[in-house]
């Protein structure tokens, strides 16, 4: 059977590019939304002040949909690593951007002692070279530029292909149609992470289910 590229869907109620974006949205029902729609799993937003989330939001998904959980967040501590476990976290992000190469490499041990996944987020060949250094299984690969706010598809398009096969590759940011999802198909993405098309659209499982299902193709050893 042909595999496909997995749909990590957002549950994002506002962001610091777009203001907000759905600020009443429940979280259980939009995560309930995006697996009758087929998603793989479900990103929560648990920073408060620039995303309107919060870990509450975290612990009623994990308590009522059976998907697993990315916690979303601005992680820089271990502590917040052991947070993200105690709360059902399935994984956590780690920016490379955010982090020192000590505090990265850090992070990274603290959740493989916890039998925590971690996506580790670049934007450049830089940045997937330290992530692989440090044993990532999940890298994810941001076209928005965190400084300018600005989307560049290009950036996966050139960084998905340089991700050893053995690990998880991921598009983050600008994903709105399915064209998106077999552009980052095509160059070997093993799943796309959709947050503000989805969590704004007015029928959340109509929006998953047309961006899932895109058949993948393997990147080269």
């Amino acid at each position: 059977m042909q595999q496909t590229v997995s749909l990590l869907a957002e549950v994002k109620r506002r962001s610091p590019s777009k203001g907000a974006i759905a600020a009443g949205l429940n979280a259980v029902d939009q995560a309930l939304a995006y697996r009758q729609g087929g998603a793989a799993g479900v990103s929560i937003l648990t920073e408060p002040a620039h995303f309107g989330g919060s870990t509450d939001d975290l612990l009623d998904v994990r308590r009522r949909v059976d998907l697993p959980a990315l916690k979303k967040d601005f992680h820089v501590a271990p502590i917040q690593l052991i947070e993200a476990r105690a709360l059902g976290a399935s994984a956590a992000l780690l920016i490379a951007r955010a982090l020192s190469p000590e505090s990265l490499a850090e992070m990274m041990r603290v959740g493989a002692d916890l039998g925590l996944e971690l996506l580790v987020e670049v934007r450049d060949e830089a940045e997937l070279e330290r992530a692989l250094a440090g044993g990532a299984t999940m890298v994810g690969v941001n076209n928005r530029d965190l400084e300018t706010l600005v989307i560049d598809p290009q950036t996966s398009i050139r960084i998905i292909p340089l991700i050893p096969p053995s690990v998880v590759a991921i598009a983050e940011s600008g994903v709105q149609s399915r064209a998106d999802v077999e552009r980052y198909a095509d160059v070997g993405a093993d799943a796309v992470l959709v947050g503000s098309s989805l969590s704004s659209a007015t029928d959340p499982v109509a929006a998953t289910r047309a961006l899932a299902g895109v058949p993948k193709v393997s990147r080269a050893s």
